[in-house]
């Protein structure tokens, strides 16, 4: 695997041997793989964990990161065209870790230079790093990423992780209960892509209790303002569900609450202290799937 562009270019295989290695990456994250490589971040758009994430991974194998957090600071300021910027940061590292506002931008890069691309999020399209993280979290505290009903709550028509995690899943036989309004229901493609996979699903428009004690996994969401253009559209739904503590009295004992962060409103603090709270512990995961991934991309074995 050259690049990371889209789960969906991961075999079973491929998922399962990057979570194998995340693995033994928890027992030890600090070594010596990624010693004399040099890793670009370049973050067109704001991140916190997923750039954090990915220059401590790099770091904890003594590599050396580059790059930018805000692209104010880079010479797109100036005009400067996504492919040039691409084409000169390949002479100087060896991965480029790219987040891009539009759709097909680490598609793109990737089609531009023969340095190696992950793409850390490109609009409301995919997210691969993300989607890996939230897979060996499922995996790790369900013990299987088999047979799963995984309940997924709040911005699904934007939310590039819950779009990457249907792809996930589609080889494990999950079932899907897709909990949205209108507003910010799920587009048509996925729906599709579900169909086409054998794929079973429930769609409502109800968060209940009762939809809560029917999940393995329940995958709560914020609602993304940065891609409404529409303000009063936003106001119109930013708080329409709100996993209160008292919402999770019938769960299963099994149950683990994941988010890609970060939380606005969606998740109240009173669950943050209940057994099947897993958000935080998903985000540490995100240093050991991102070792991971950089190895494999450069195809390396931890050492």
């Amino acid at each position: 695997m050259k690049n990371l562009i889209s789960i969906e270019q991961c075999s079973q295989q491929d998922i399962m041997r990057i979570l194998k290695r995340a693995a033994s990456f928890e027992q030890n994250p600090n070594r010596t793989t990624l010693e004399g490589r040099i890793v670009a971040t370049l973050f067109f758009e704001p991140s916190t964990r997923t750039r954090l994430s990915f220059e401590t991974a790099v770091q904890r194998l003594r590599g050396r990161v580059i790059g930018f957090s805000d692209a104010g600071t880079s010479s797109t300021t100036k005009g400067e065209s996504l492919h040039d910027t691409i084409k000169i940061v390949s002479n100087y590292a060896d991965v480029i870790v790219m987040r891009h506002f539009l759709e097909g931008a680490a598609l793109y890069a990737s089609e531009v230079t023969t340095t190696p691309i992950v793409n850390a999020g490109d609009g409301a399209h995919q997210h691969p790093s993300q989607t890996l993280l939230d897979l060996y979290s499922i995996q790790k505290t369900q013990q299987t990423l088999l047979n799963l009903n995984v309940v997924m709550v709040g911005d699904l028509r934007f939310g590039r992780t819950i779009h990457s995690l249907i792809e996930g899943l589609s080889s494990f036989q999950p079932h899907f209960i897709f909990v949205a309004p209108d507003e910010l229901a799920l587009p048509e493609e996925y729906f599709r892509y579900c169909r086409n996979h054998g794929l079973s699903y429930e769609v409502t428009s109800q968060f209940t209790p009762e939809i809560i004690a029917q999940a393995d996994i329940l995958y709560m969401t914020r609602v993304q303002k940065e891609r409404f253009t529409d303000p009063d559209e936003y106001e119109k739904v930013k708080d329409v569900y709100i996993l209160k503590r008292a919402m999770l009295e019938g769960a299963k004992p099994n149950l683990k609450i994941l988010h890609p962060l970060p939380r606005v409103h969606e998740i109240a603090t009173d669950v943050d202290s209940h057994p099947a709270a897993y958000y935080f512990q998903q985000a540490q995961n995100g240093l050991y799937v991102r070792q991971s991934i950089l190895c494999e991309v450069l195809d390396l074995e931890p050492r």
